[in-house]
């Protein structure tokens, strides 16, 4: 009886493990059914999802080139798919290489878009002149006071009488004096007032210099910082105070609506006697002078104005002042080269728009005539060995050293062949005027050649947004 009982037990208990392993059999089959379906269900999710990219769902739509390219792309495996959207981790070499090939294509990228932009400013320069009448080219090549735009003794509002000039002598620009500028209000409106009336924009110009020239800075009512002499900046021997000077003018007389000042002073002071640069100039380094003639370019470039280095090739040896009779220097070419042209070359580098040639004679470089009337100076030097590209203007022809000696006709004409593109204050605007008209006319000079400085003054002042690009 025990015997039959213990056997019962026996079997009863095997039975028992043996449901149990079914059970848990069952539950494996169960559980390895629901991941596989699970893996399928994520490799389908991201199968659809790399087929919707493909077919440019949910993404911004490109170019028609690069539509061609996402569809004419092969489908890759499961397994590549599932690689590329899982994205490994980056190594540290990744990490700096990336944005390092990132900021050379933005670089090349701005590198196109400055291309494009010159392309798009040559362009616009040459369609408005092509519209332009041979008369238009021509008043396009002078500055002149709004005295002698309008024949009224002191110009202090623009009205009336100033549009009905501009319109029948549209100058490319006015230069303002002192006596012109009373208070910022009027300024600010008689500015305005003369730009409304421009057809192609006006270069509105002032000697805002520092120091002892200032047209601006002396008068209270204007709201202008004084700015010291560049004398004592030069002193500092500290070029950022030199960036300051150009940043601050530029920045303030903007304001009044100027576009363009007649600094900075480019001389080298290198003559104890000389009477007209003296503390006007940086200093008797012509190095230091350099850096710093550089360094106010760059500040007045970086507040949007124009600016102008002057006086080339070097008022800082004469001993004479242009404004009353004729200056000479009498150093050679390879002296030049060592000490008066080293800030002009240095503020060309800079990228200054504008440089202005004075008055002076030098009888060891060239034919005893003003720099501003010789070719071997104004093209030979400046704009052959320099390499300058940008506008070259004269100094204000109504100066003793020119009025003295030619005829506002014969000076323009001048000017003009030798390779200056602007004329600043002709001793008589309509006699200069007529005198180029005359001589295109006649073949001295081409259409071709007022062309060339038209193109520049009028590229200019769509850089600078005189005129609206």
């Amino acid at each position: 009886m025990k015997k039959k009982n213990r056997k019962r037990m026996i079997f009863g208990i095997a039975g028992i493990l043996f449901m149990a392993g079914v059970v848990i059999g069952i539950i494996g089959v169960l559980g390895k059914g629901e991941k596989e379906q699970k893996q399928t269900r994520t490799k389908t999710d991201t199968i659809e999802a790399a087929s919707e990219l493909e077919q440019g769902k949910g993404m911004p739509t490109g170019s028609d080139d690069e539509k061609v390219k996402t569809e004419t792309t092969p489908k890759g495996t499961e397994e590549e798919v599932t690689a590329v959207t899982e994205s490994p981790e980056k190594t540290e070499t990744e990490d700096i290489a990336e944005p390092l090939e990132q900021a050379g294509k933005r670089g090349d990228d701005e590198k196109k878009t400055d291309e494009q932009t010159e392309q798009t400013v040559e362009e616009k320069a040459q369609n408005m002149m092509e519209h332009m009448s041979l008369e238009e080219k021509i008043y396009q090549l002078f500055v002149v006071t709004p005295e002698q735009l309008t024949g009224v003794s002191t110009v202090t509002m623009a009205g009336d009488t100033t549009r009905a000039a501009l319109e029948a002598q549209p100058v490319g620009g006015i230069v303002f004096f002192a006596p012109n500028l009373l208070n910022r209000e009027q300024t600010i409106t008689m500015i305005q007032n003369m730009q409304s009336y421009s057809k192609t924009g006006l270069f509105i110009a002032v000697d805002e210099e520092g120091g002892s020239v200032m047209r601006l800075g002396n008068n209270s009512e204007m709201g202008i910082t004084a700015i010291p002499s560049m004398e004592s900046v030069g002193d500092t021997e500290d070029i950022s105070q030199a960036y300051r000077v150009g940043n601050t003018i530029g920045s303030e007389i903007s304001q009044l609506g100027f576009n363009l000042d007649f600094a900075p002073v480019a001389d080298v002071n290198s003559n104890p006697n000389n009477t007209v640069i003296g503390s006007r100039a940086f200093g008797t380094d012509p190095e230091k002078v350099a850096e710093m003639v550089a360094a106010c370019v760059k500040g007045f470039r970086d507040s949007g104005m124009v600016c102008t280095l002057k006086h080339f090739p070097g008022h800082g040896d004469t001993e004479e002042d242009s404004h009353y009779g004729e200056a000479k220097s009498w150093k050679t070419l390879d002296e030049l080269r060592t000490c008066e042209l080293r800030p002009f070359q240095a503020g060309i580098e800079a990228g200054a728009s504008m440089i202005m040639v004075g008055h002076i004679t030098l009888p060891n470089v060239t034919e005893e005539i003003p720099a501003t009337l010789s070719h071997d100076i104004v093209t030979g030097i400046l704009r052959e060995e320099m390499k300058y590209n940008g506008i070259i203007i004269t100094d204000s022809m109504a100066m003793s050293a020119i009025a003295n000696l030619y005829s506002s006709d014969e000076a323009a004409v001048k000017a003009i062949q030798v390779g200056c593109d602007m004329i600043l204050m002709p001793y008589q605007l309509e006699s200069a005027i007529n005198g180029i008209e005359t001589a295109v006319n006649s073949g001295d000079i081409t259409e071709e050649r007022i062309e060339e400085s038209v193109l520049r003054i009028l590229k200019v002042k769509l850089e600078a947004g005189i005129i609206e690009n």
